[in-house]
């Protein structure tokens, strides 16, 4: 069963970039480090060839990995989303109702995360504790430190 992800145009063509990059470039830098490491002979002791080996599985499974999710992502269009709930792509303004503190955060697919962006992933606790919430709601969401309540100051696209 295929495990669909959504992304912004932006977001699934940074995946497309880095699956073409590690096809090319990463591919042709592994062929490189064994083509040298055989070079060296015999091949049964040659620590380097099995280095470059491990490199080359290493690379294709990560490419195999970025094949998968790229065929599974969908474009996210939004102009059919809900204006009035917290959905993917939108900005929420909330408030820390234990503390006050007020932060913005825009609910995003897990691999545009960016916290230092004030991207959140919507598979992370607060992401998910935020969806189908409207302004005005509270949404009581369990972190690692415990339950915290946010209120939902504004949301916004």
């Amino acid at each position: 069963m295929s495990n669909l992800s959504y992304y912004t145009a932006e977001g699934l063509q940074k995946l497309k970039d880095e699956l073409a990059e590690l096809k090319t470039k990463g591919r042709a830098e592994v062929a490189r480090q064994l083509a040298e490491a055989r070079d060296k002979g015999d091949l049964s002791e040659n620590a380097e060839y099995d280095a470059a080996k491990d490199a080359q599985g290493h690379l294709e499974l990560k490419i195999a990995k970025l094949e998968e999710i790229v065929g599974n992502a969908r474009l996210i269009d939004e102009s059919n989303l809900d204006m009035s709930k917290a959905l993917i792509l939108s900005k929420v303004k909330i408030k820390n109702l234990k503390n006050n503190m007020v932060v913005d955060y825009t609910l995003v697919a897990e691999e545009e995360a960016d916290l230092a962006s004030g991207k959140i992933s919507v598979k992370s606790p607060i992401g998910k504790g935020l969806l189908g919430k409207s302004v005005g709601d509270v949404a009581e969401i369990t972190v690692p430190a415990g339950k915290i309540q946010f209120e939902i100051l504004e949301i916004s696209r």
